[in-house]
């Protein structure tokens, strides 16, 4: 008798396992883990893919915001986390691209991660203070060839995209300025707008709303092509500066070995928010434009991104703060 009264036990235990492990993806909160603070273009759009996400799949999608390490501290929670899909990352050009060859990761931005998919891509521009003399990119490299050393451009800190983009404008363009590493894009931008320092390669997001109120001169996208929302203004290439395409680039990412069935279905539904108009008009509005991919899309394309960064900050010198 007990030993039926076991092997029925087992058998209902068996079941029960079965079908808590039979059930379907998502069954349970899922977190998009950003790699910075609240507010800024990441935030922006992982807030905005997690409330269509929700609708898609029938679950809540939360954001969590987890800043640090210039993109490494999130990223190496969600490369840590168990691979079921449940916390994925919000990465971008700095946590897949440029991090590996700036700093000792404890994450590997290729092996550690499945790539569901793009996201969106916001270019950075190339803006002055309004007082200095300059009407487009090329009178600012002529003013810069005339005056070594005497001006000088801002960025988030030590490694970040708009730091690159200034390393390499002076390499396309032979000039030479002062580097002044912040601590943000807002410190950077608000001393360019002072006239404290002259030049600096913000992202759309954080420059548009002082470009368009007067206090800062845009000069040029360092794009591939024009913003809709501001379709006057040519990119560096159209200007004679060519391979200036600096993008911030952002992308979902889950912990390896999530299975395949989960990547693509992920994939498959963030495609469809982001094929939306109101959501393609969303980012737009904010300096950004959708950018759809496979998982095997973005995987190649972040192979590339870690050879062309590790390339540049190897020429530059570049090291991390």
């Amino acid at each position: 008798m007990l030993k039926s009264l076991t092997c029925v036990i087992g058998l209902l235990f068996t079941c029960i396992c079965g079908i808590v492990f039979a059930q379907p993806f998502p069954n349970r909160t899922i977190t998009i883990v950003v790699p910075t603070s609240a507010g800024g273009a990441n935030d922006a759009m992982a807030r905005i893919l997690a409330q269509g996400l929700s609708i898609k799949l029938g679950q809540t999608v939360i954001v969590e915001n987890k800043p640090g390490g210039n993109g490494a501290i999130a990223s190496e929670f969600v490369a840590k986390s168990s691979p079921d899909g449940y916390n994925i990352l919000f990465g971008y050009i700095a946590t897949h691209g440029i991090n590996p060859a700036l700093q000792k990761l404890k994450y590997d931005p290729i092996a550690d991660f499945e790539p569901i998919g793009m996201v969106g891509i916001s270019p950075t521009l190339l803006v002055v203070n309004p007082n200095l003399p300059v009407q487009n990119a090329k009178e600012l490299v002529t003013l810069l060839k005339a005056n070594p050393d005497s001006m000088s451009y801002g960025s988030a800190g030590k490694g970040t995209a708009p730091n690159l983009a200034g390393e390499l404008f002076q390499i396309n363009t032979g000039t030479k300025m002062v580097h002044v590493p912040y601590k943000g894009s807002a410190p950077a931008l608000f001393d360019v707008m002072s006239g404290t320092i002259q030049i600096m390669f913000p992202s759309v997001f954080t420059a548009f709303p002082q470009i368009k109120a007067g206090k800062l001169k845009a000069l040029g996208v360092a794009g591939e092509k024009r913003l809709k929302i501001m379709p006057n203004l040519p990119t560096l290439a159209e200007q004679g500066i060519p391979n200036m395409s600096v993008s911030q680039w952002y992308a979902l990412f889950a912990p390896a070995k999530t299975p395949q069935p989960i990547i693509d279905l992920l994939n498959k539904n963030m495609n469809a928010i982001l094929n939306t108009a109101s959501v393609q008009k969303k980012f737009e509005d904010q300096g950004s434009e959708v950018e759809t991919s496979t998982p095997g899309e973005l995987k190649a394309f972040v192979q590339s991104e870690v050879v062309r960064w590790k390339k540049l900050i190897d020429v530059a010198k570049i090291s991390a703060d």
